[in-house]
């Protein structure tokens, strides 16, 4: 059986000469930009804690076993990025980014399944596989930005474009090449067990994963699975996976909530790569890990994964379906949580205020602060009735334990609710020290310049959301707010002179990057 361990020490592919890794940063910060504005990206926090929970991991033993050398740790972006979309799909940018559907967590049972497309991924971008494609078919370098660009936007959306789609623009070149090619699909597949298994994940979620998308191949085509045109399986690499696995019994997936199998949770630990990403940084922590392994419970997958399924659906009909099994005497507590969310976005608030209860006095204590979490959003949701005693002393509780939470997801929800609460003071105090250490977190700004607003503060509320901009690499859109603030009445102005004479200094950084964005984008079109 091969050694999974050593799988960083086994032959390469050979390196990505011609690229170099700033150029294929930059590119990936031009893909990244346009991502940004679209209409499908989500930066749920709730969600992205829980993925980063998992992608730490991942990155630390990717650059324990080598894999991810320092240069590279430090000048790719390595940031997950979350569409709405309902199709099961993931894919690798350039540059270190990554993106994930929401119909990819939707339909997975266990954390380790997740971890498994997310090490594949990050072994795409650490063996440079990207780099290589675009080094090898030099040629057709427009071709696959164009490409890479519009399948990162419409992947799903329209499944003949998200079939080319993400590094893959070779196959509109040249349709015997499918994305990735098959010797790169089993690189990343040797590289990533080992660093699922490095990490400490149960390696059997690269197979269960594997079997739910050989299923998906054999029952339907109708363009829901993506993941399995810019990846294709093979016979071979399902077994290779299975022979890596350790030799004893093996335990499967349960087909069905798996929330009773949870164990009991542990203190969370910061483990792997430190980097500057938003929602996870110094002095943060992410979901509560589970003793004897990391990443969040099988409970807090499911009510993830309920998460997803119902954010990635538009329709009615699926919501009330939802709605009505989490309602029974029998409902699992993803189907619950399903279940309010749904009645929310039904516009039931009281019935979905109801169940998030029932939820909180009936999930798993490592699951429980996910239940609190959607108990505050919902609280925090528009209500055409006054709120009643009970409920405005619970948002006060909920309010003040997410305020003094180091997790992104807490922090966002406690801020929000300090302002509704007519108390944007305290939100200002927790989103300044988180800034300092998350600066490119768009949404913190964005809710600082509203907590800045309620407090009167014109001048600090429009240069955070000058920062918002910058932080989502929109440059000319942060120069904007910048000198917009610039142009506030004297005595708005003048009433902080720090501020002001920071906002000055910013707008001359962003400036200088804009201008650099300017010139990359024009010599690439030449």
């Amino acid at each position: 059986m091969p050694d999974s361990t050593n799988a960083s020490a086994l032959p390469g592919l050979g390196g990505a000469e011609g690229m170099s890794i700033s150029a294929e940063r930059r590119l990936g910060d031009r893909i990244a930009r346009s991502i940004y504005q679209d209409p499908d990206y989500l930066d749920d926090p709730l969600l992205v804690d829980y993925l980063q929970a998992l992608w730490q991991p991942l990155l630390g033993a990717a650059r324990a076993r080598g894999d991810v050398p320092p240069e590279l740790a430090e000048r790719m972006a390595w940031e997950l990025m979350i569409s709405r979309e309902r199709t099961v799909n993931a894919f690798a940018l350039p540059g270190g980014y990554l993106g994930v559907n929401l119909g990819l967590l939707a339909v997975t049972e266990r954390p380790e399944e997740v971890a498994s497309v997310l090490a594949h991924e990050l072994s795409h971008v650490s063996q440079r596989h990207i780099a290589r494609l675009m080094t090898r078919e030099e040629r057709m370098a427009p071709w696959m930005m164009g490409a890479m660009i519009l399948g990162a936007l419409a992947a799903g959306s329209n499944p003949q474009v998200a079939s080319a789609a993400i590094a893959g623009g070779t196959a509109v070149a040249a349709q015997s090449q499918l994305n990735f090619s098959r010797d790169m699909e089993r690189e990343a597949d040797r590289v990533g067990f080992g660093v699922l298994s490095g990490a400490g994940f149960d390696g059997q979620g690269f197979v269960t994963m594997f079997d739910k998308l050989q299923q998906a191949a054999r029952l339907n085509d109708d363009g829901s699975f993506p993941y399995l045109r810019s990846h294709p399986l093979s016979g071979e690499r399902i077994a290779d996976m299975r022979a890596r696995l350790p030799q004893g019994p093996v335990a499967t997936a349960p087909a069905t909530d798996p929330v009773t199998a949870s164990s009991p949770a542990a203190p969370a630990g910061v483990v792997g790569l430190k980097l500057d990403l938003p929602g996870f940084g110094p002095g943060g922590t992410s979901l509560p890990a589970v003793a004897g392994r990391p990443g969040p419970s099988v409970a807090v997958h499911a009510l993830m994964s309920s998460r997803a399924r119902v954010l990635a659906e538009n329709g009615p009909d699926r919501m009330r379906g939802w709605l009505q099994i989490g309602q029974g005497p029998n409902a699992t507590p993803g189907e619950r949580y399903a279940a309010a969310l749904s009645a929310s976005r039904l516009g039931q608030r009281d019935r979905a205020l109801e169940l998030a209860q029932k939820l909180r006095d009936t999930v798993t204590p490592d699951a429980r602060f996910v239940a609190d979490a959607l108990m505050l959003e919902l609280l925090l949701s528009p209500a055409t009735t006054p709120a009643t005693p009970a409920q405005t002393t619970l948002l006060a509780e909920l309010r003040d334990r997410s305020l003094g939470s180091a997790s992104r997801a807490g922090v966002m929800l406690g801020a929000q609710a300090a302002i509704a609460s007519g108390e944007p003071q305290r939100a200002v105090g927790r989103l300044q020290s988180w800034v300092v250490l998350q600066p490119r977190d768009a949404l913190a700004w964005q809710t600082l310049a509203r907590a800045y607003q309620a407090q009167g503060q014109s001048l600090r509320a429009v240069r955070a959301e000058a920062e918002a901009r910058a932080a989502q690499l929109d440059y000319a859109g942060a120069v904007d707010r910048f000198r917009a603030a610039q142009s506030l009445p004297a005595a708005q102005r003048n009433a902080d002179s720090m501020e002001l004479a920071i906002v000055d200094s910013r707008r001359r950084d962003v400036e200088a990057l804009l201008r650099e964005s300017v010139l990359e984008e024009e010599a690439s079109k030449r």
